[in-house]
């Protein structure tokens, strides 16, 4: 096996092993390379206090967490998935598919990711024709909300054709309401070779949500389906949020077409202005409450008023040629992109806490060792964990197992 194949089975395990967005992971793969890593996070290879002291200083550099708890936490974080991991078995159910991997480096690799630093994935399952994706000039997002009203699927509508008239590619999270007719609309409109490109939060293996499926379909025949997750993986609501990253990383502008005060978009949002892309909202009823999440982005300060098609080209344009962000596309993340008026009870819980209550099944109970292997956290954590849940109403106990609360 050649070097480079060593490298794409490493990073095909590791994306099974790790979450989107497993810093610690990350920053190993940074310091000793994916072969390594792998051997590392599945015990075949020792760790040193040099290591860490590196580990460290890549998460410092990178934005990671300030403090983290060593390797040896991560170990035994890592533990549970170790004996699932079956790279040879995920790269052959691509194949199947007529998809493949690609990992950072390869031809097809969108260099656009980079600018994710520490966060870019450590690979992408990708099903669809094998062709090179969009720079970020020649890509948009169009993203909002799930329970689109008529004015938000018009409009959608129009601005999907008309870029994709345009030869641009038109990137969405392939979910109901704005993400459909941003997908339906780049399909009839499109003049590129790749009209659009859906983001998912689980394995590209299967199209989801199901209602969608006919439309994944064609987005996969016309398109791409890509995800940072392997074939099999679950789209939790965490895996929703980190594939937010993904769309604004591959786009030059997000546009917010509808998005309540509580919506993923926002989160879209905040990562697109996090590494200095464009944010563009449409303006909407102040009657509408699925377009509170809009008005609040341009109140803000934290986006361009887009009205028609021609403008968010402009925008597009104006990042081709300068590179830089307009004058009126102003950071808001300082002042917290996801801060709500009224927050709910699981806002506030760490990010381990809300990785283990995703793992926690709605109606069936599940076991301390289940959890461990679904969650990806050792168990000294998700006995930690579903006592904090607890405490908080979000995890019940059954007879020593454990599934979801009413509060969840």
């Amino acid at each position: 096996m050649s070097v480079r194949d060593k490298e794409r089975v490493a990073r095909a395990a590791l994306a099974r092993l790790m979450e989107p967005q497993d810093s610690v992971g990350l920053a190993l793969v940074q310091v000793v390379g994916a072969v390594d890593a792998l051997g590392v996070a599945t015990g075949e290879l020792g760790t040193g206090p040099g290591m860490e002291q590196e580990i460290s200083a890549v998460l410092r550099d990178g934005g990671g967490p300030a403090t983290w708890a060593g390797m040896q936490d991560s170990l035994r974080r890592w533990g549970p998935r170790v004996a699932d991991l079956a790279p040879d078995r995920d790269l052959e159910t691509m194949r199947r598919l007529g998809g493949r991997l690609i990992v950072p480096g390869d031809d097809l690799w969108p260099a656009q990711l980079s600018d994710l630093g520490l966060q870019e994935p450590l690979c992408l399952w990708w099903r669809g024709h094998e062709q090179e994706l969009p720079s970020a000039g020649r890509a948009i997002a169009l993203v909002g909300s799930r329970d689109s009203t008529s004015y938000g699927a018009s409009v959608t509508g129009d601005f999907a054709f008309g870029l994709a008239q345009r030869g641009f590619s038109v990137v969405s999270g392939g979910a109901y309401g704005i993400d459909a007719h941003a997908h339906r609309g780049a399909l009839n409109g499109g003049v590129a070779g790749l009209p659009t490109i859906a983001v998912m939060a689980g394995g590209v293996d299967r199209f989801y949500p199901s209602g969608n499926e006919e439309l994944l379909r064609a987005v996969a025949a016309q398109g791409a389906v890509i995800s940072e997750v392997p074939p099999g993986s679950a789209p939790t609501r965490y895996r929703f949020l980190q594939r937010n990253r993904l769309i604004a990383a591959l786009s030059s502008v997000t546009v917010v077409v509808e998005a309540r005060w509580r919506s993923g978009a926002l989160n879209t949002a905040h990562h697109a202005e996090t590494i200095g892309r464009v944010v563009a909202a449409v303006p909407g009823s102040v009657h509408s409450a699925n377009s509170a999440g809009c008005h609040r982005l341009l109140r803000d300060g934290g986006a361009v008023c887009v009205t028609d098609v021609g403008e968010v080209a402009e925008l597009a344009g104006a990042i081709g040629a300068s590179g830089a962000q307009d004058e009126g596309n102003q950071q808001y993340q300082e002042r917290g992109a996801n801060q709500e008026p009224s927050a709910a009870v699981h806002d506030g819980l760490s990010l381990e806490d809300l990785i283990l209550l995703d793992a926690l099944p709605l109606r069936s109970t599940s076991s301390v060792e289940k959890l461990t292997v679904v969650a990806g956290l050792s168990p000294e954590s998700v006995r930690a964990g579903l006592g904090r849940l607890g405490l908080l109403g979000l995890a019940v106990s059954d007879r020593g197992a454990w599934k979801r609360g009413k509060n969840a």
